[in-house]
């Protein structure tokens, strides 16, 4: 099997009762959004998708409403059936399943955290988080079991018998992430899990989620409008515009290197301080000019993955321009000069 979980190759959503016409006008005629919507009454949810997501990455997918990112991952698990394209998750081709194979993939393999929960009022903390369970027939102490300890995963010990009604947004929110965990899924797809809360529960839930996807390894399509959030929780990011996805990157190349206007005006005014790190500005060591007055022998060291903020924290203490090092080895130089352009975004 491949290494890739997730992988999706010029997947196209048409709404609309003529999509498979206005699908071969697109191919054919080059058509773009606002001729298809005037020529066959039918709007372009999502546009030639593709990427790919290796195992135990966190991929967040961010844009502003109406971007297509929402429709886009509903097909993952195939909620939304595309137009044209490819969707394989786990190494399975997801738009040949028959209706019975996606119910499986779907209850044991792919876990999904909405934006609004939807728990069962009428059932408690332990009953909401086991459903998924009983879905696939499990015994009711295989359910509970399990039940308790996702519970414990997202620090609700003590509340399985409560309902809903009797939990704050983000507890609420706990539930349904332990309810995605129940049947211990490879994949979880999170469509804007935490922007109805509070911004001090909202931080907080990101670093449980983030803990809890290291340590259990799981793949993640993270669904956004929020590049605070993309950079905080994403290995890499994917910014869509009208269902197009406009550029893939890590934080880093994101804000560092963005590819077009749009993409520079979401980045304009984020930090690089933690998001910029020593491999990225050095100058090779081999080929850094020393100056009289420095030497590199007394000159700091630090790893090729410290970010700028630790670099102008080791600055500080010392005259001398900082060494990188990788594995051991000297493997680039920092100056002053260069430390501040990177502070700068690399302007001159």
């Amino acid at each position: 099997m491949s290494d890739f979980v997730i992988k999706l190759e010029d997947v196209w959503k048409i709404f609309g009762t003529r999509a498979l016409e206005a699908m071969q006008a697109i191919q054919t005629k080059d058509l773009g959004k606002p001729e298809v919507l005037e020529q066959f009454d039918c709007v372009v949810g999502i546009a030639g998708c593709s990427f790919e997501v290796p195992r135990g990455e966190i991929f967040c997918v961010m844009g502003l409403s109406g971007s297509g990112k929402s429709t886009m991952v509903r097909h993952l698990n195939r909620l939304i059936e595309p137009t044209a394209g490819s969707i394989e998750v786990l190494g399975r081709d997801v738009v040949a399943l028959s209706e019975e194979e996606l119910r499986k993939l779907r209850a044991a393999h792919i876990g999904m955290v909405f934006q609004h929960m939807a728990l069962f009022p009428h059932r408690t903390v332990r009953d909401n988080v086991a459903f998924p369970l009983q879905v696939q027939g499990e015994s009711k102490s295989k359910r509970w079991e399990e039940s308790q300890r996702c519970l414990n995963l997202v620090n609700l010990e003590g509340y399985e018998d409560r309902f809903p009604s009797e939990l704050s947004g983000g507890m609420q929110q706990r539930v349904g992430l332990a309810r995605a965990l129940a049947s211990d899924p490879e994949v979880l797809l999170m469509d804007e899990p935490f922007s109805a809360l509070d911004p001090l529960i909202r931080r907080q839930l990101q670093e449980q989620f983030m803990e809890l996807s290291a340590s259990l390894n799981k793949t993640t399509v993270f669904i956004t409008h929020d590049l605070d959030e993309a950079i905080r929780l994403g290995n890499r990011i994917a910014i869509m515009k009208d269902g197009v996805i406009v550029q893939i990157g890590t934080p880093e190349e994101i804000v560092t290197n963005p590819i077009d206007e749009y993409v520079a005006d979401f980045v304009e005014g984020i930090s690089t301080l933690k998001l910029v790190f020593a491999h990225s500005i050095m100058e090779k060591i081999d080929e850094y000019h020393v100056q009289p007055h420095e030497d590199l022998a007394l000159a700091p060291r630090v790893s090729h993955d410290t970010d700028l903020s630790g670099l102008i924290d080791v600055s500080t203490t010392s005259a001398q321009p900082i060494v990188i090092t990788d594995a051991g080895r000297d493997v680039g130089v920092v100056s002053k000069t260069t430390l501040l352009k990177g502070i700068q975004g690399g302007r001159d």
